[in-house]
Order: C-alpha cells, then sequence, then structure tokens
C-alpha cells in the first residue's frame, strides 16, 4: 500500500503544475480565442474598426471571410476578415 502512495505522490508535483498551467495559461488564450471569434462573426457594415497592420477605416461590405474597408474617400481595400484586430466603440 505504502508503495502505491510513494507512486502516486511522485506524480502529484507534475498534477499540480499541469492544473497551474491550465488556469494560468490555457484557459485564459482559450476565452480570449472565442471573444475574438465571436467578435469577427459580428462585424456589419458600418462598424469602425482596426485592422492588425494598425489601418483604421469603416466597413463597407462584409463578405464570409473578405471585408471591403474604406480608409479614406474614394479609398476601399479587401482585406482578410481575420485582419480585422477589433471594432472601435463611438468614443474611439
Amino acid at each position: 500500500m505504502s508503495e502505491h502512495f510513494g507512486a502516486i505522490a511522485s506524480f502529484l508535483p507534475l498534477i499540480l503544475l499541469f492544473v497551474i498551467f491550465y488556469f494560468l495559461l490555457i484557459r485564459p488564450q482559450q476565452a480570449q480565442q472565442k471573444k475574438r471569434k465571436e467578435m469577427l462573426s459580428n462585424l456589419k457594415k458600418g462598424d469602425r474598426v482596426v485592422s492588425i497592420g494598425g489601418i483604421y477605416g469603416m466597413l463597407r461590405e462584409v463578405k464570409e471571410d473578405v471585408v471591403v474597408l474604406r480608409i479614406a474617400d474614394n479609398i476601399n481595400i479587401k482585406l482578410a476578415r481575420g485582419g480585422i484586430e477589433r471594432i472601435l466603440g463611438e468614443e474611439e
């Protein structure tokens, strides 16, 4: 019985380390990915956004995988939907 307990006790630090990594690294990253996926799926025409490259503009067209971003008068660029970093609020 004590040999069995010794084997479990030797794995306890490894198990504890995994649990700590899960709550400090893996779980927050999964939540962040879920939030980003939700933001990208909710993009709509007229949203003011910033691209991953730092380009500010307004969405003129939103398709399945591509968005058209108006960056100035009569200047529109196509971006992959995943190239949008964030949606700007009213104050920005």
